[in-house]
């Protein structure tokens, strides 16, 4: 199990996630490979094992508005992810400079830099967000 914490550039809020990681990762290429699949398996589990609610109880209501989005479980796209392409695309946006990550508040710059990973290892995942339009 694998603790990570997501930012997203300008905002405080800070979200934390879990990942079932097969292996500890030596290389920062292995520790995305390791996240992109453990998020591919509870993305495609959430599409091949669909459980419609018939009916919300209000604390069903509750839970789910206190997340942003109240439903009953409908999934219209069922497409499953495809665990290579997920991973390319992945290495890529990390190339891209579309995400940075650090280990320990220090910044992981190319996808073969071998890292140190414990128990005790802070790992954030910072996307950066790109502003549209000009300013003249």
């Amino acid at each position: 199990m694998l603790t990570i914490q997501l930012k997203r550039l300008g905002k405080k809020k800070i979200k934390t996630l879990n990942f079932d990681i097969e292996k500890t990762p030596k290389t920062l290429e292995e520790l995305i490979e390791q996240c992109v699949i453990s998020e591919i398996k509870k993305f495609n589990d959430k599409r091949e094992n669909l459980q419609l609610q018939a009916f919300l109880t209000p604390q069903n209501i509750q839970e789910q508005s206190e997340k942003g989005k109240i439903g009953f479980g409908a999934i219209e796209n069922k497409t499953l992810a495809i665990k290579a392409d997920a991973i390319s695309n992945a290495k890529q946006s990390f190339l891209d400079g579309l995400f940075l990550v650090f280990i320990n508040d220090n910044e992981i710059k190319a996808l073969n830099e071998t890292i140190i990973i414990d128990k005790e290892s802070t790992i954030t995942f910072m996307r950066m967000t790109f502003l549209s339009g000009t300013y003249w």
